[in-house]
C-alpha cells in the first residue's frame, strides 16, 4: 500500500480521515433523509445517523486504521463504550445548538462532528483498538 512508507501516526490519521468520510456519508445520509424526507426533529435524526455511522466506523477503523490485534469480543465492547460517549456528546451538543439556541441543524452537525471525531479518535486509539500490551 502507498501509505506504508509513511510513519504509522500519519497513516493512522489519513486512514482515519478516509474512514471518517465514509462514516460521515452514512451518518449525514440518514440525518438529512430523516429531517428533510420524514420531517423528523434533527436531534433524534442525528442520533439515528450516529448509530449507522458507528457500524461503518467500527468495520473500517478496526481493519484499516488501527490494525487491531484485539478480538471482536475484546474490541467490540470497548468500541461500544467510546461510541456511547460520542452518542451522548452528539445528542447534547445538537440539543444545545439546535433545540436551545435555534441554530440550523446541518452547520451545527458539522461542528458537532469535528468535536466528536477528536474524542472518538483518541478513545479508539488508546482504548478500543490499543495493543493488548499497551
Amino acid at each position: 500500500m502507498l501509505l506504508r512508507r509513511y510513519p504509522r501516526q500519519f497513516r493512522q490519521l489519513v486512514t482515519y480521515a478516509f474512514a471518517g468520510g465514509l462514516t460521515a456519508v452514512a451518518h449525514y445520509g440518514v440525518l438529512i433523509g430523516l429531517v428533510e424526507g420524514a420531517k423528523l426533529d434533527p436531534v433524534p435524526a442525528t442520533l439515528a445517523g450516529f448509530i449507522v455511522g458507528a457500524v461503518v466506523s467500527y468495520a473500517l477503523n478496526r481493519r484499516m486504521t488501527f490494525d487491531a490485534t484485539r478480538s471482536h469480543a475484546q474490541a467490540g465492547w470497548r468500541f461500544a463504550l467510546i461510541a456511547a460517549g460520542g452518542f451522548v456528546l452528539t445528542g447534547l451538543l445538537m440539543h444545545l445548538f439546535v433545540s436551545r439556541l435555534g441554530l440550523p441543524y446541518l452547520p451545527m452537525q458539522f461542528v458537532t462532528t469535528g468535536i466528536v471525531m477528536v474524542f472518538s479518535f483518541l478513545g479508539h486509539k488508546f482504548f478500543s483498538f490499543a495493543d493488548r500490551a499497551a
